[in-house]
């Protein structure tokens, strides 16, 4: 099948939806798909066109097989409401050729990624001329969380773009997204559930896995053995709530048992490293290659998830997956009724969104308790092996592509596509590679994690 998958970031960006997109690339075209990529020079998380790439230049390139044109974009030095408005309608109008240009390869699908939303009605009128079939695959609920984080303000604005939104996913063959309630949120903005899908993000389980030595970051930053490390590793953003990690590090600055260490990049990191600077409790880090990554998170014997009140239900971080993954406990910032709510209470502790004193609280209880650690990170592994496989994901996207490419999903009477409970998932961690042709879908529920991808950029 030849599929053209259109969205602003793509590889070699480390972190969020660019990360996810270049994986599902490199994934189906392994699978035997034809696919090509039109996308943004990589600039995420740093806001800042990466070396070698320019921002108002064309490209064409070849990633690991697979042709990607790069079309030009502004990128703003302070991302805020306007300056995001250009920055997307920039890559949007910059792109347009490149996607006509595809009309010779005659795309059997269409996927548009989101963010950005902006490209949607390029992608739908192209697709309209070349016949293809169309995709929309939901990483964040940009216009949402445009709102509800005061990135730009309501009223009639938010009434205009709630409803073109509205308008434009109903126009799309299939709309996906990352956990079962924001699918839920997808019907609820008038898509027809017939033609929803949950296509949860993944990680690869053989890659990030608990470590049986100390990590060399341990040693690199001279923690003591004795102390407990708490870990946040990602995009410091508007919505993941960083001020709170600072205000943790602050009320503990006293504990010497106590280590903490911030890795990432983003709008918000400045602030973080400013207020950070003076404790002695602290250690910051840089983005980190992803051949690093395991080792980065084998660091933790805490990992703390921050978050806004009023992003909860709006996004979800996709740090989760390695969290999960590398076996180690887990300080959620969560309200009930999302998902993340419900996974991190099963597999660690949850605190109410913006409270710095129960986040600090819940630390120093598990600090206190190495045995109820190495329970939750069990857990939290074992069920990342069971649910987060590449093979679980891909065996429910591939199915629903070939229903796609036969014309199902035109049909307005075509069955929902449903996901079978988790028992013929991988059990162990050499079970749970992609294995070529298995048809284990992934554990439906709310269960399943809203792993983020922006960060409303």
């Amino acid at each position: 099948m030849k599929i053209l998958v259109y969205g602003l970031n793509f590889a070699p960006e480390l972190s969020g939806v660019g990360k996810y997109t270049a994986e599902m690339t490199e994934l189906l075209a392994a699978r035997g798909h034809d696919v090509r990529v039109v996308c943004a020079p990589p600039y995420y998380p740093h806001w800042r066109v990466q070396d070698g790439y320019r921002a108002w230049r064309y490209r064409h390139e070849t990633w690991r097989g697979i042709r990607v044109w790069r079309a030009p974009l502004w990128v703003p030095s302070r991302p805020g409401g306007l300056a995001r408005l250009v920055h997307l309608a920039s890559f949007a109008l910059a792109s347009l050729p490149l996607v006509a240009r595809q009309t010779a390869w005659r795309p059997d699908v269409v996927m548009v990624i989101a963010p950005t939303l902006a490209c949607a009605p390029g992608a739908l009128a192209f697709a309209w001329t070349a016949r293809a079939k169309t995709w929309l695959h939901i990483q964040d609920f940009e216009v949402d969380a445009a709102f509800d984080l005061g990135l730009l303000q309501g009223g009639f604005a938010a009434r205009v773009a709630h409803a073109v939104e509205r308008v434009l996913l109903r126009r799309f063959h299939v709309v996906s997204s990352i956990s079962a309630r924001m699918v839920e949120r997808v019907t609820d903005k008038g898509v027809d559930p017939q033609r929803a899908v949950c296509v949860p993000n993944w990680v690869d389980t053989d890659a990030i896995f608990p470590l049986a030595s100390a990590s060399a970051y341990r040693r690199q930053f001279g923690i003591p053995a004795r102390n407990v490390v708490v870990l946040y590793s990602g995009n410091m953003g508007a919505k993941q709530g960083i001020d709170s990690l600072a205000d943790v590090a602050a009320a503990l600055a006293s504990r010497d048992d106590i280590s903490f260490v911030f890795c990432g990049d983003g709008a918000a990191k400045r602030e973080l490293v400013a207020r950070c600077a003076s404790l002695r409790n602290c250690h910051l880090l840089p983005l980190q290659p992803a051949t690093s990554l395991n080792e980065l998170l084998n660091v933790a014997d805490i990992h703390v998830l921050p978050q806004r009140n009023d992003a909860a239900d709006l996004v979800m971080p996709s740090k989760l997956t390695g969290m999960l993954a590398s076996g180690r406990a887990i300080v959620a910032m969560a309200r009930p009724g999302t998902s993340l709510f419900d996974v991190a209470s099963k597999y660690g502790v949850v605190v109410p969104p913006e409270d710095g004193d129960a986040l600090a609280a819940a630390i120093v209880e598990l600090a206190a308790d190495p045995a109820r650690r190495a329970a939750l990170g069990d857990a939290a592994r074992q069920y990342a092996l069971r649910t987060l496989s590449p093979a679980s994901t891909f065996s429910v996207m591939e199915a629903r592509l070939a229903r796609l490419a036969r014309g199902v999903d035109a049909d307005s009477h075509a069955a929902p596509a449903t996901a079978d409970a988790d028992a013929a998932a991988p059990r162990t961690r050499d079970e749970a590679g992609i294995q070529a042709g298995t048809h284990a879908a992934p554990e439906a529920g709310p269960e399943l994690p809203e792993v983020e991808q922006t960060d409303v950029r």
